[in-house]
Parts: C-alpha cells; sequence; structure tokens
C-alpha cells in the first residue's frame, strides 16, 4: 500500500535487472540533494550566402546521470557495517556473473526508490563511479562512517521485440520483492498508483496476489498493459 501521510520513507538502490549478490541497498539517511542532467545533439548547417542561421537538426541524445552522496554512520549502532553497504557499491560497478557467462558483459541495472517521489521514478540505470570517504573509526580501525559519492548512467528500457505468434509477455524490467514488498507497493512505486497491482497479478499470472513470497521475480510491464490487464483486458 502507498505510504501514510508524514511517514518517514527511506530511500534505496534497488536492483531491478541482472543477478547480484546484494539486491537493494537503504539509506540510513535521506540524501540532502540529488542532481541528475541530460543532453543533446544537435546539428546547424552552415549554407552559403545565408542570410540568417539555418534551423538546428537533432543528432541525438546523451544518457541521463544521476548523481548523490550516500551517508553510511555507525556511530549509533556500532553494530552496523558501513563497510558491507561500500561493498555493495562496489560490487555493482562489476559485470553480472551471469552476463559474464553469456560472454556479454554488463552491469546490474539499478532503480533509486525514495517513497511516493517520482522525481526519478522512471530512471534506470547502471553505477558508473564510486568514490567512498572513510572519516570516523573505532580505535581498532574500524570504520564508523563513510561518505560515498555515486553517478548513476541511463540504460534506455526498450521493450524487447516478440513474435506476435509466440505468446510471449513483454516487459521492461523485472523485480525481485523483498520482505515487506507486495504487489500493491511495486505497483505504487512503479506507475504511482496502488490499484494497479490487479495488472501486476494478471500479467505475471499470480493466482494468489496476497501470498507472493519474498524472493519472487516479477515482470513490470508499461503502465498502459497494467491498466488495461487491471480492468479485465485480455
Amino acid at each position: 500500500m502507498p505510504p501514510t501521510s508524514g511517514q518517514l520513507e527511506k530511500a534505496t538502490l534497488r536492483v531491478v535487472e541482472g543477478d547480484a549478490a546484494q539486491t537493494s541497498l537503504r539509506f540510513m539517511y535521506n540524501p540532502r540533494e540529488f542532481s541528475t542532467t541530460k543532453s543533446s545533439s544537435w546539428n546547424r548547417p552552415t549554407t552559403s550566402g545565408a542570410r540568417s542561421s539555418t534551423r538546428p537538426q537533432f543528432a541525438g541524445a546523451g544518457p541521463q546521470t544521476v548523481s548523490m552522496e550516500i551517508l553510511l554512520d555507525a556511530w549509533e549502532d556500532q553494530s552496523a557495517d558501513v563497510v558491507a553497504g561500500v561493498q555493495t557499491l562496489l560490487e555493482w560497478l562489476k559485470p553480472t556473473a551471469s552476463s559474464i557467462q553469456r560472454r556479454a558483459p554488463s552491469p546490474p541495472v539499478l532503480s533509486f526508490e525514495w517513497g511516493s517521489s517520482r522525481a526519478l521514478a522512471d530512471f534506470r540505470g547502471y553505477l558508473k563511479q564510486v568514490t567512498a570517504k572513510y572519516t570516523v573509526f573505532k580505535p581498532d580501525g574500524t570504520p564508523l562512517r563513510a561518505t560515498c559519492t555515486i553517478q548513476l548512467e541511463e540504460i534506455p528500457q526498450e521493450p524487447a521485440a516478440q513474435n506476435p505468434t509466440s505468446g510471449a509477455r513483454e516487459g521492461r524490467w523485472s523485480r525481485t520483492l523483498d520482505e515487506g514488498d507486495s504487489l500493491q507497493s511495486v505497483a505504487w512505486r512503479e506507475y504511482g498508483n496502488a490499484a494497479l497491482w490487479r495488472g501486476l497479478a494478471a500479467f505475471n499470472r499470480i493466482d494468489d496476489p496476497f501470498r507472493v513470497q519474498p524472493g519472487t521475480v516479477i515482470l513490470v510491464p508499461t503502465a498502459t498493459e497494467a491498466l488495461r490487464l487491471a480492468q479485465g483486458g485480455d
């Protein structure tokens, strides 16, 4: 279900495509800020003798990038392990094991989730850079605080082409349900509409949507497809 008004939601980086030992990193503290950048290229042909400049011609769009800082802090709870959080980020820089086996090395695809925020709801990207700075330590040298500056770069999510006679289902990406997840919470995060859980259930042929176990992998259709299925479409 969507969060109730005033409820503090922790931001999370989550693996939505690709196999990884750790599939999510929940922030200890929500980011104070994050930035996103996207650029495009335009050509402006020159014409000899033209009395004014020519109209620009689109030459392509660059990938969207997202930058932010993640604070990991175990000062108050010294049983926490900030090194594990840093190692998770560093591991996400590497190609997944299955992609290496396919001889097509590719990184895990990540999403950024923060309550009902839609600022980066459609962003899917790979971790391009991580800088970790340890600043507070126990007497034995164990780090108690780390600030991680990360940069993600967009991976366009194009629906895979399907053979129209195959009956295959089209999905934009997959999601692995964590403890506490439900089809309603996934629908809220993906579409901003928890009622579309019925579309998710129909798309994944889930007979009992209220007993979906943690670790279940579901396919996420487009919002249009989810709405059509939620309304009883075939």
